[in-house]
């Protein structure tokens, strides 16, 4: 694939602390699908595009058995205040140390207007319910990418 860091049908576990404070583990979602999806920062047009997208079809990620978290460093305060903010109904994990977001390899050197620094490259990884990758989904366009991965699930579950 990518800069992934893995690959369709390989088994991935994760540990996140989300916004309530609690720890998610994929290991506790098991029987579910999971849409992990990484993002640079909170409260960034595409970022709270994606979020708000995410939120607006949630009912439907439900139905599906499907959990989504979005993944940023930004702090649980920070996250707190986004999700205030626009009412959305994700969770929201925090990875402040990176530790996720390097595991995954979406932590890269990025090149903007000729300046280099470190950031998130806006992935999704869809997870089975056996905790297999189904789906990657590199450098997200933003704009109907929550719908994708929705039909992704419906697709797959057939």
């Amino acid at each position: 694939m990518g800069y992934v860091k893995y690959n369709i049908g390989d088994k991935v576990d994760f540990e996140i602390v989300e916004t309530n404070g609690e720890i998610i583990k994929s290991e506790d979602l098991k029987g579910k699908w999971i849409v992990l999806y990484f993002y640079p920062k909170d409260n960034t047009p595409g970022c709270t595009t994606e979020a708000k997208d995410f939120t607006s079809l949630i009912d439907e990620f439900h139905k599906l058995n499907a959990e989504v978290i979005g993944v940023s460093p930004d702090s649980i305060d920070k996250h707190k205040k986004f999700i205030s903010k626009h009412d959305l109904k994700v969770k929201l994990g925090s990875d402040e140390n990176k530790e996720l977001l390097e595991k995954f390899g979406v932590w890269q050197l990025k090149k903007n207007f000729g300046k280099e620094y470190y950031g998130v490259v806006r992935t999704t990884i869809l997870i089975d319910p056996e905790g297999k990758i189904a789906y990657l989904w590199e450098k997200v366009k933003v704009k109907g990418h929550a719908e994708d991965v929705l039909n992704k699930i419906k697709q797959l579950q057939k």
